[in-house]
């Protein structure tokens, strides 16, 4: 082909003018129905025009230091002719907003005219797909930016998910945008592993129900939300960026896929592959994954979308194609519809291309699903127009307020050995020593625009208004003098800066010592994709200046600010008290502030367990006997300092043993769990009440402990709540070894308690009956009641 004309030659013969105009006006009429639609568009299309609605368009002028995806600066065509580019039409448009720092204005007026050619310069005349990311919020110029996706987890509060999702989700539809890559569902494995940051923990349930929320929230203000990273991302060898996978598809089935599972059940419309490979497999030619299990076992009717040059990887990486061309029917053949960021692969379809036939039925397929979600985002309908440009305000008090909440939700109370919080009194002298005292990487995630695009714009900092620490201590401690200092260096060493600092520290009453992670893509930062992390201590030479602060005497409250948990047992114990906040956005300051005043109560819980120490890396709290603490197994401990849903607070819980309605039920009922929780303590606090099953005997290994259900509560001093589990049995199923989901009959060990490690007691529920196969309709949600006082 002498010139890059997606799918065939732009001199392809179309249909009549008057089958044009009748096949129009049944496309663009609103009142048919969907299929209809679709497929008189479809029947009027050239070859060309199928093939460019599988690509996108990125005007993108980066250069090879400022790369925001991987090879970007190899496998990008640099800034091609729009008008070339997109003479057939085209199915997305890649982050107008999100590439270059324009304000929300600006975008659209940008992303109205390139709609305007695709409406009036091409044949079809059909817009464009408007697709950004949104995992910290809108990755946008001036928009909020929220804490990252580990800190919602964090909170155990999917109501506020939701909350949050919606406001992104408005946001986006303001400005014409269709489309949000979010949110990331995999399950962590190995906390080196840098993309830690972006996933909701390591418990697949945990996950699944934050993800759901987040969907449900997006999908409700008219953005199409987009699952990722299908599957096994984040579950890489040694904890390293698109490393393969090791894994057989029982634990694929029983860790990674439930939370994909779950959030499809609330209207996810699109799905991202993983870049990594399962079993020589990757994700991108993996026609099991992404044809048989998504759509003809689940049901999935959406759109699958590749990550960014996912369809190139398959020849320049995973070297399972020889070209381009063969890489990107390779692609398409395996269920991916969309290529992103560009049109490079599916451009090239039909060279030297052996089976023609099955690679136009192939396109045709993916067409459909792509003509289908626009006539469901009404781009198809008659009189369609993108927004009008007009000034929108991406950051307003709303946003602010619910960025400020899920960051004071978020942060969590390891230890208050001193009981020193909340920090409280008259006029004192606080030091406030670390690198996040002057470094906002240290508070917004990877995905935050002012980390992953203005990097390279230092004149416009943040591009947000934002409190610094010093400011918020201030104003949360009046009548308090308050003193910052950097203390050290994130990554490097400053001996006479660690010595400043620990000089300060001890003219103190109180240090306030912030350390842990700078946010950064491929190694920028310490956290972040790319990022991944060597070991876990905490990096550079952090740990020489907490070491200096504590040896000085004054009563020191350690921050941990990360994208990921960093191994804390040689700090346990040591200091006044021990807090982790994952990167809690741009509210963080001041949230952070106000829950270690006690102004709001301290609430977060652990997503993911804090290790003791980097031994016998990777473990997760799921792992099954063998991977567990044991006599005379090892010499290595992978006992954590602080496991799975830990969390303290300002006042005392107590939660009651668990109460079965029913010691016996069948292999396809419902377990009814009843506990009681009591706030014993003299202020108002939050107990996140948690349900866990362990199965003693079964035909495969399993956990040892598995989260089966939450419940945040809210209680005022002297205050109970009954919380209720309805637990259907298929809650209970697991890939037996004939590869089938199965249901066992037996005993089952149900416990609650405030944590994994903190269990009040436990109720022996027996299932009986035959062994249940289950299907892809099982249940996968714990119905829970909260039913005050009583």
């Amino acid at each position: 082909m002498s010139e890059q004309v997606p799918g065939g030659s732009e001199h392809e013969a179309g249909p009549t003018d008057e089958a044009l105009t009748a096949a129009r006006a049944v496309w663009t009429d609103p009142g048919r129905p969907v299929p209809e639609r679709v497929e008189a568009l479809l029947a009027v299309m050239t070859p060309a025009e199928k093939a460019a609605q599988l690509g996108s368009y990125w005007a993108d002028e980066r250069d090879s230091d400022q790369i925001i995806a991987p090879m970007q600066d190899v496998l990008s065509g640099g800034r091609p002719d729009y008008r070339t580019v997109v003479a057939h039409g085209i199915g997305h448009l890649t982050r107008v907003f999100g590439a270059a720092p324009v304000p929300a204005e600006q975008g659209m007026s940008t992303l109205a005219e390139a709609q305007r050619v695709l409406q009036q310069e091409t044949r079809l005349a059909v817009p464009a797909i408007a697709h950004e990311e949104c995992l910290t919020g809108f990755t946008t110029l001036g928009a909020t930016v929220y804490p990252t996706a580990l800190a919602w987890a964090a909170t155990f509060d999917t109501d506020l998910v939701g909350e949050m999702a919606g406001a992104i989700g408005q946001d986006l539809a303001a400005v014409g945008v269709h489309q949000g890559l979010s949110p990331v569902l995999d399950v962590v494995t190995d906390y080196r592993w840098g993309r830690v940051e972006e996933t909701l923990g390591e418990d697949p349930y945990l996950v699944g129900t934050m993800a759901a929320a987040y969907v449900a929230g997006l999908e409700r203000a008219g953005v199409v939300a987009t699952l990722k990273h299908f599957a096994g991302h984040a579950t890489s060898r040694g904890g390293r960026n698109h490393a393969p996978v090791s894994m057989g598809r029982r634990e694929l089935a029983d860790l990674v896929l439930p939370p994909f599972e779950m959030a499809l059940r609330v209207g996810a419309r699109s799905v991202m592959n993983s870049y990594t490979e399962l079993d020589r497999v990757p994700a991108a030619a993996d026609r099991w994954l992404l044809t048989e299990l998504l759509r003809d076992q689940w049901g999935f009717t959406g759109t699958v979308v590749s990550d960014y040059w996912a369809v190139a990887f398959l020849a320049a990486k995973h070297r399972v194609a020889a070209s381009l061309p063969e890489a990107a029917r390779t692609a398409l053949h395996a269920g991916i519809d969309v290529e992103l960021p560009d049109i490079a692969g599916y451009a090239v379809l039909d060279v030297d291309d052996p089976d023609p036939a099955r690679t136009a039925a192939d396109v045709d397929t993916a067409v459909r699903r792509v003509l289908q979600q626009k006539v469901e985002l009404g781009l198809l309908d008659a009189g369609w127009s993108s927004p009008d440009p007009e000034p929108v305000d991406l950051d307003g008090p709303g946003n602010r307020a619910l960025a400020r909440r899920l960051a004071e939700e978020s942060v969590v109370l390891l230890e208050d050995e001193q009981h020193l919080l909340p920090l409280e009194g008259g006029a004192r002298r606080l030091a406030l020593i670390g690198p996040a005292v002057v470094d906002h990487g240290c508070w917004m995630g990877a995905y935050s625009y002012p980390v992953h695009v203005l990097g390279r714009h230092p004149e416009l900092g943040t591009g947000l208004e934002r409190v610094l620490p010093e400011e918020a201590f201030a104003e949360a401690l009046p009548g308090w003098e308050v003193l910052a200092h950097q203390g050290s260096p994130l990554t490097g060493a400053d001996p006479a800066m660690v010595a400043e600092a620990a000089e300060l520290a001890a003219s103190a009453d109180v240090a306030v010592l912030l350390v842990g992670d700078r946010a950064g893509m491929f190694g920028a930062g310490t956290s972040g994709e790319g990022s991944d992390a060597p070991d876990l201590d905490l990096p550079g030479h952090q740990l020489e200046l907490v070491e200096a602060v504590l040896a000085t005497g004054t009563p020191v409250v350690l921050v941990v600010l990360s994208g990921r948990p960093y191994a804390l047992g040689r700090l346990t114990g040591r200091g006044a008290a021990l807090v982790q906040a994952f990167f809690l956005g741009v509210e963080g300051a001041p949230a952070l502030a106000r829950v270690l005043t006690g102004a709001v109560e301290v609430s977060g819980r652990l997503p993911v367990q804090v290790p003791r120490s980097g031994d016998a890396l990777p473990h997760t709290y799921l792992a099954p006997p063998l991977g567990q603490d044991g006599d005379r197994i090892s010499s290595l401990s992978i006992a954590p300092a602080f496991p799975f849903g830990h969390g303290l607070s300002y006042t005392t819980s107590e939660v009651a043993p668990p109460v079965l309605e029913q010691e016996r039920v069948g292999t396809d009922g419902r377990a009814v769990v009843r506990t009681r929780v009591t706030n014993t303590g003299g202020r108002r606090g939050v107990e996140v009440v948690q349900l866990y099953v362990d199965d003693p005997v079964a035909q495969v290994t399993r956990p040892v402990q598995q989260l089966l259900g939450f419940a945040r509560v809210e209680l005022d001093p002297g205050a109970s709540a009954e919380v209720v589990f309805d637990v259907h049995t298929d809650r209970f199923s697991f890939v037996g070894l004939a590869g089938d989901r199965v249901v066992e009959p037996g005993e089952l060990m149900l416990s609650v308690g405030r944590s994994v490690a903190d269990l009040a007691g436990t109720a022996t529920l027996v299932l009986e009956g035959p062994v249940r196969t289950t299907g892809p309709d099982r249940v996968l949600h714990t119905d829970v009641t909260v039913h005050p006082g009583g």
